[in-house]
C-alpha cells in the first residue's frame, strides 16, 4: 500500500472501529480504517453459511444495544441503508410445561405475565425505565462522575449485585427464569457480582427502545457505518491484516479495534513494562458454540409465545441455567446447556427462500474448547419445540477456534473481548486514568476490551476517538 500520511488510523472494522472513526472523522481529521478481512463488519457480518437464499448472520444478531446507543442515535444511518425490524415477542423463556414467560416492549404486559411477582417486576424496572434518559451515557462509558449521582448510584446498587441474589425479589419459576436468562448474556457464573447488570440493561432497553434485527442481516448495520464515514470523506481498506507497525502508514493517532492479546504481539514492544505486564494479566472468559439452520419451517416451540418472539432463551429454570453456567465457567459441557435462539426469518423474509426459515444459536462453552456441542443445543430446542429435528435441512457450526478464525476479537471464542467480571469491570484492559489509552504516545485501544465492554453499541470507539481527539489533536468532541 502507498505510503500516505493520516491523522489517524483504525485497525479493525467492528462496531467501535467504525464508530471511533467516525467520530474521528465527524471531527474534521483524515482517517484511515484497515480491515483484515475481506468484508468489513467484525461481530456485524451476514453470508450464506447454509444453503443458497439463506442469510445467516454470523455473530451478532439481535441489537437491543444498538438501538440505544447515543452515539449511533446521533446519526443519520437511516439514510444509509440502517432499518430494523421489531418482533412482537422482544424475548421468550420457555418452561418444560409448556407455558413460556415474555418480555415485551410494555413492562406491564410483561409483568402481567409473571403472575404473583407481577408487583415485584414493576418495582425492580419502573424506576431503571424513568432514570435510563439520565443515566445512560454514564453507564455506558468508562468509570467516572455521573452527570446524576443519586440516579446512578441507584442502578449500580441493583446492578453490581449477583443475579442470583437478585431473584430473590421474585418467587414463581416464571420471573426467576425469565431473570436468569437476560442475566446469562453476562457470559460467566450468576452468582459472580454484577451479573445483574446486563440483565437490567437488557430488559430497560426492551421496554424503551425494543430488542429489533437488522432488516436484511447484520451486516446493513456495518454497511450503514461505513457508508456514511465514506460519505464524510473517510477511506476503507480492505484484506490488510496488520501484524505489525511498520505496516501502517505514518498517522498522528492509531486506535486498536482488537483485544490485549493482538495488541501486544503488534504494539508490544513500544510499551512501558507495567502496561505490558498488565495487557498480559488480562482475562478471556467463556467462549460460544454456535449453530445456523436452515429450516423448511417454523421452529414449532410448544409456547405460543415463542413463536411470535425474536429471540428465545433455552434453559427452563433459574437452578438449571445456574447450574449450566456454572459448569462450563468449570470447564464443563452440561448436557442441557443454556441456549441463546434467533429466529429472524420469522419477521424478515429477506432472509430465506419464501415459505422457509433460519434459526440462529449458541451456547457457552470453557474458552477455547474444541468440542462438538451440535447434539447437545438441538435436543435442548427439540426438548421446547418437538418436531423441531425433522425440520432442519441444513446446518452451520463454529466451534471456537472457527468463531477466532472469523474474528481474531475472539479470543477462545470470547465474544465480549474479555470477561466482565467484578476483577475487570472497573479496570478493562488495565488499570489507568483513561482505559482507552495506552502508554506509548498515539496509541489507543477502542475494542470491546474497554468500557463499557461487549455487545454493538460503539461506545467503546467513540469514548476512545473522544480521548484521541482531546489528547492528540486538542479538539473536544461532543
Amino acid at each position: 500500500m502507498q505510503k500516505t500520511e493520516f491523522d489517524a488510523i483504525v485497525v479493525g472494522s467492528g462496531p467501535n472501529g467504525l464508530a471511533a472513526a467516525i467520530a474521528l472523522q465527524q471531527a474534521g481529521l483524515s482517517v484511515l480504517v484497515l480491515e483484515g478481512g475481506d468484508t468489513i463488519g467484525g461481530g456485524l457480518r451476514s453470508k450464506a453459511l447454509t444453503l443458497p437464499g439463506y442469510i445467516h448472520d454470523v455473530c451478532s444478531a439481535i441489537h437491543p444495544m444498538a438501538v440505544s446507543s447515543p452515539f449511533f442515535n446521533s446519526l443519520p444511518l437511516e439514510q444509509h441503508g440502517y432499518s430494523y425490524i421489531y418482533p412482537p415477542v422482544a424475548a421468550a423463556h420457555p418452561f418444560d410445561d409448556g407455558t413460556a414467560a415474555i418480555l415485551k416492549s410494555s413492562p406491564e404486559e410483561t409483568a402481567a405475565s409473571l403472575g404473583v411477582d407481577k408487583d415485584a417486576y414493576l418495582q425492580l424496572i419502573n424506576p431503571i425505565i424513568k432514570s435510563w434518559p439520565l443515566i445512560a451515557a454514564d453507564v455506558l462509558a468508562p468509570l467516572h462522575i455521573p452527570k446524576h449521582p443519586l440516579a446512578m448510584a441507584q442502578f449500580g446498587l441493583k446492578a453490581i449485585t449477583s443475579a442470583t441474589d437478585l431473584a430473590k425479589r421474585f418467587s414463581t419459576k416464571t420471573a426467576r427464569g425469565l431473570w436468569a436468562g437476560m442475566a446469562a448474556h453476562s457470559i460467566q457464573p450468576l452468582n459472580n457480582l454484577t451479573t445483574s447488570a446486563i440483565g437490567l440493561v437488557l430488559m430497560t432497553a426492551a421496554h424503551l427502545k425494543g430488542w429489533p434485527m437488522a432488516k436484511g442481516g447484520s451486516q446493513t448495520i456495518a454497511n450503514a457505518l461505513a457508508s456514511y464515514f465514506i460519505s464524510l470523506g473517510g477511506k476503507i481498506e480492505t484484506s490488510f491484516y496488520v501484524r505489525s507497525l511498520q505496516q501502517l502508514p505514518a498517522s498522528k493517532a492509531i486506535l486498536f479495534d482488537i483485544t490485549p492479546q493482538q495488541l501486544l504481539a503488534i504494539a508490544g514492544h513500544k510499551f512501558s513494562s507495567l502496561y505490558k505486564w498488565q495487557l498480559q494479566k488480562y482475562r478471556y472468559g467463556m467462549g460460544v458454540f454456535k449453530v445456523d439452520w436452515a429450516l423448511d419451517a417454523p421452529i414449532p416451540f410448544a409456547a405460543g409465545a415463542c413463536r411470535t418472539a425474536g429471540t428465545v432463551h433455552i434453559g427452563n429454570t433459574i437452578e438449571e441455567i445456574t447450574a449450566s453456567e456454572q459448569s462450563t465457567w468449570n470447564g464443563g459441557h452440561p448436557d442441557k446447556p443454556f441456549v441463546l435462539l434467533a429466529q429472524q426469518s420469522l419477521f424478515d423474509p429477506s432472509r430465506a427462500p419464501e415459505g422457509k426459515h433460519t434459526a440462529w444459536a449458541y451456547c457457552h462453552v470453557p474458552n477455547g474448547s474444541a468440542k462438538d456441542m451440535t447434539e447437545a443445543i438441538e435436543r435442548q430446542v427439540e426438548r421446547f419445540a418437538p418436531g423441531f429435528r425433522e425440520r432442519i435441512l441444513a446446518k452451520h457450526v463454529m466451534n471456537t477456534e472457527q468463531m477466532e478464525a472469523y474474528n481474531a476479537n475472539y479470543i477462545g471464542g470470547d465474544i465480549n473481548g474479555g470477561v466482565i467480571d467484578i476483577g475487570q469491570l472497573f479496570t478493562r484492559p488495565a488499570l489507568r486514568f483513561s482505559p482507552y489509552r495506552t502508554s506509548a504516545k498515539g496509541m489507543y485501544i477502542c475494542s470491546s476490551s474497554t468500557p463499557p465492554g461487549g455487545g454493538v453499541h460503539g461506545m467503546c470507539g467513540y469514548h476512545a476517538a473522544r480521548r484521541a481527539l482531546k489528547d492528540i489533536f486538542n479538539i473536544k468532541a461532543p
